[in-house]
């Protein structure tokens, strides 16, 4: 068996030392044998197998928007995963999400909103026009993807929703169910987990709220029914299956602040010129590209300065990381 030397690892591809540390909880929290490596101490393992097709999405509009970009291929997008809830390794979601129940589903609208309501997906499909969006999405761990959204943007809930004066950013609550969410059972993150925009980032037209990829419903590993997608930030931002959208005053204290905030900021950038305290974000390496593929360069805001640089002008982006 070859063993890497620490030179040969990627430092993306080292367990956080609070995960490392969380270890034993996690085991006991699964009742699994307390002996049990990380790596084997959940019930579904090993590679996932290719994710089956969904539903296609019957009409959309499909924009010019992104068309110049290569696309991940789908087999990457829907077995290569960041969804704790469902496992820590990449692998896991696509095999562990499977009794996962997305029907029926519905989000709740409330806080600092005059028409606080609920809505099922039915009622959420029909806010707006469903657009096909090319993004370029990039993780904090230094890799990322071309995908093709199919969604809505918020901003067509926000208006919805018809936010008070109060009313200053945005949260987004997702689905924590034990009973078919392995990962909650564990003490890996405080659940459910949580996430945030200011309100003008949340009117952006570029962000949406994804129901689909690749002209077909999302898959349950993807954050079916319906998650979040901010192309200029790092993939943590855009919770997955959402069930509650709350307007508030003060900026929150979302799941990843709360769990390393020296590491994981409000804001969430893609800033190359500001190295995670573990790693460069200077570079990435393109899933799909090949397992020997070199490494590009990040561009700030992921490649969409200009569309969003506004947003933050006057900031310190370092500071405000």
């Amino acid at each position: 068996m070859l063993i890497g030397k620490p030179a040969d690892i990627a430092p993306s591809e080292i367990t956080p030392v609070e995960t490392f540390r969380r270890r034993r909880e996690i085991v006991k929290a699964l009742g699994l044998s307390a002996i049990a490596p990380l790596s084997t101490a959940w019930p579904a393992l090993a590679q996932a197998e290719d994710a089956p097709h969904q539903p296609p999405i019957k009409q959309f509009n499909k924009t010019d928007f992104g068309k110049e970009e290569k696309l991940t291929p789908y087999q990457d997008v829907t077995t290569y995963n960041n969804f704790y809830e469902f496992g820590t390794a990449k692998e896991q979601p696509a095999v562990n999400a499977k009794k996962f129940r997305t029907t029926p589903w519905s989000i709740s609208i409330e806080g600092e909103v005059h028409k606080a309501q609920t809505l099922d997906m039915d009622k959420l499909l029909k806010l707006a026009p469903l657009e096909e969006r090319i993004y370029r999405m990039r993780c904090v761990e230094g890799w990322s993807m071309v995908i093709p959204w199919v969604g809505i943007p918020l901003s067509a809930l926000i208006k919805l929703a018809q936010p008070t004066s109060n009313a200053k950013y945005v949260e987004f609550i997702t689905a924590a169910e034990p009973d078919s969410m392995i990962g909650v059972r564990a003490p890996i993150l405080d659940w459910p987990y949580l996430e945030a925009l200011r309100l003008d980032e949340a009117m952006h037209p570029l962000t949406i709220l994804a129901v689909g990829l690749y002209g077909e419903y999302l898959p349950k590993q993807n954050g079916a029914p319906v998650r979040l997608v901010v192309p200029w930030k790092y993939g943590f931002k855009g919770g997955k299956s959402i069930v509650r959208i709350r307007f508030s005053e003060r900026m929150p204290q979302t799941t990843w602040m709360r769990a390393a905030a020296n590491e994981y900021g409000f804001y969430a950038n893609v800033n190359p010129k500001v190295a995670h305290p573990r790693w460069s974000q200077a570079s990435e390496r393109r899933i799909g590209s090949g397992l020997f593929t070199r490494r590009i360069p990040t561009q700030m805001f992921n490649g969409y300065a200009e569309q969003v640089g506004q947003l933050y002008a006057g900031m310190d982006l370092a500071k405000n990381f």
